[in-house]
């Protein structure tokens, strides 16, 4: 279960990036035949059960597929993305006290960036740490530097396992940074060019990069091959969905719950 900015999330997991970038565009051969548009993004077929465009409405999404997965004893275990700003909704805290009362196999994962639009979290949370708030539901928390793939790889590992031995869920919280504003008119007058540098050189991608060239385990030519593929692939995406057709106006009702009555 995805956050509404859930694009990555939905390539990590194996969608298809033409489909993607159909469904940017609105288009017949997006993953929602252009009608979910950006922040509606699925595949069941992969287990990518959906972003969401409301602040924390995919957390009592992913607990209901948690306990799916248990009433069905498939073995298979949820896994809920979310900002910092929607720990503050009242359905993370019912999600988490049900998952905790009901040992649900679910892992709870906080993306906190620090900033809910332009609010620092100091100034939405009582508590310093979203982790923090596991406590009162009895749940195991991590706390990692969401910057480092290793950190947050050994932090959500022990509670998979955890989740899928029947032991119940985890929350761990990953602490990262917005580098962008939070819309293209987000001028960031909230927060200092300075603690955007600190940041940015904290940058997860080239950071990994640096690592497994130390390690001997990729070259410089190897990563800057995997940089070349990507960006082919966002190319050859953006093509695919320039050639895609637009859904039929006669379609218009078609996938909805009501159609209009006959007149």
């Amino acid at each position: 279960i995805s956050t509404h900015r859930g694009h990555g999330h939905l390539l990590a997991k194996g969608g298809d990036p033409n489909r993607l970038m159909a469904e940017l565009f609105g288009k017949v051969d997006g993953f929602g035949g252009g009608r979910r548009g950006t922040q509606h993004m699925a595949d069941y077929a992969i287990g990518h059960l959906g972003s969401n465009g409301i602040t924390g409405g995919g957390i009592p999404i992913g607990t209901g597929a948690a306990l799916s997965q248990k009433m069905q004893r498939t073995g298979r275990i949820v896994v809920v993305f979310f900002g910092d700003g929607a720990t503050n909704q009242g359905v993370f805290h019912e999600s988490l006290n049900l998952a905790a009362l009901w040992k649900l196999p679910v892992v709870y994962v906080c993306e906190n960036n620090l900033y809910g639009m332009s609010t620092h979290i100091r100034d939405a949370m009582a508590v310093r740490h979203v982790a923090d708030r596991a406590a009162a539901y009895a749940m195991p928390a991590a706390r990692v530097d969401g910057m480092d793939v290793q950190a947050v790889f050994s932090a959500v590992r022990p509670a998979a396992d955890r989740a899928r031995a029947g032991e119940g869920p985890t929350l761990v919280e990953c602490e990262t940074y917005r580098f962008l504003g939070h819309s293209k008119s987000d001028q960031r007058v909230y927060r200092s060019k300075e603690e955007e540098s600190e940041w940015r050189v904290r940058d997860p991608i080239p950071r990994l990069a640096g690592e497994l060239r130390a390690a001997e385990l990729l070259t410089t030519a190897q990563i800057e091959a995997v940089k070349a593929e990507a960006v082919t692939a966002v190319e050859a995406s953006v093509e695919f969905a320039r050639q895609s057709p637009f859904p039929a106006i006669n379609s218009l009702t078609e996938g909805v719950f009501t159609e209009p009555a006959d007149r």
